[in-house]
């Protein structure tokens, strides 16, 4: 990728200056004392500084957008979903995964999205229509889903039956999951109850990356139903070889 839109830089350099005081806070957390109170509290006010610098950034660039956290009612205009800390409870427990994520939501369709893990500074970027990245000190890293076919040597994050695939992971941090199988890591996921501003991003990397997002409850699986995955948040998401194998087995 040559050329990176204004809007999309703009995008990443708010992620990145969302995460800093992130990555400090995590430097930290394992100097409190093995207090989960303390612990606990210490998260939620490092995800509330995070979240104001995000939507200080995002309303200085995009005064007419509306921004939306998770809890928040999606709106009809168009919208930033933002999620300031997916992962909270590894990022609690001082587990090197979770993330900051944006993505930009116009006429119902997500044209951009940007996820940083603030632990290992991995940033992970796409644009509708231009492909999805990964980051490089000169050279951004392009995406691609892995092209494995045989579900019973299929890495996979989620809840299924261990027999039926090559080996399971549960990470955490949905959003990471997804970066994760845009980069070819992983060859599938099935999660259930995410937030939309958990997944959005991470939907539209996979999508650029080559593979496949679908919502549970989709009957027709031909084609992907991004709204539907949206609003419920159980997805499957895989290669185009793998998806149906994986929804017959969530099933």
């Amino acid at each position: 990728m040559s050329y990176i839109s204004t809007n999309l830089n703009f995008l990443i350099a708010t992620v990145k200056k969302a995460s800093q005081g992130l990555s400090r806070d995590f430097s930290e957390i394992e100097q409190l004392q093995s207090s989960i109170k303390g612990h606990k509290e210490f998260t939620e006010a490092a995800v509330d500084r995070t979240a104001k610098i995000l939507r200080s950034e995002l309303q200085k660039f995009r005064p007419q957008y509306a921004i939306v956290a998770k809890g928040d009612k999606t709106p009809s205009v168009s919208h930033f979903l933002i999620s300031p800390l997916d992962g909270a409870t590894n990022f609690m427990h001082g587990i090197p995964y979770f993330s900051v994520s944006v993505a930009e939501v116009v006429g119902g369709n997500m044209v951009a999205a940007v996820i940083c893990n603030p632990a290992t500074s991995d940033v992970y970027f796409a644009e509708k229509g231009n492909g999805a990245f990964k980051e490089g000190y000169r050279n951004h890293e392009r995406l691609r889903v892995a092209a494995r076919k045989d579900l019973s040597k299929a890495l996979v994050c989620g809840q299924v039956a261990e027999d039926k695939v090559d080996a399971i992971r549960n990470f955490g941090a949905i959003s990471l999951d997804l970066a994760n199988l845009a980069s070819g890591k992983v060859d599938g996921i099935i999660s259930k109850g995410n937030a939309a501003a958990d997944i959005a991003a991470g939907v539209l990397l996979v999508k650029e990356s080559g593979g496949r997002v679908l919502a549970l409850e989709q009957e027709d699986t031909r084609t992907d139903d991004i709204k539907l995955v949206l609003s419920q948040g159980n997805i499957v998401a895989s290669n185009n070889d793998l998806i149906k194998k994986l929804v017959d087995l969530a099933k």
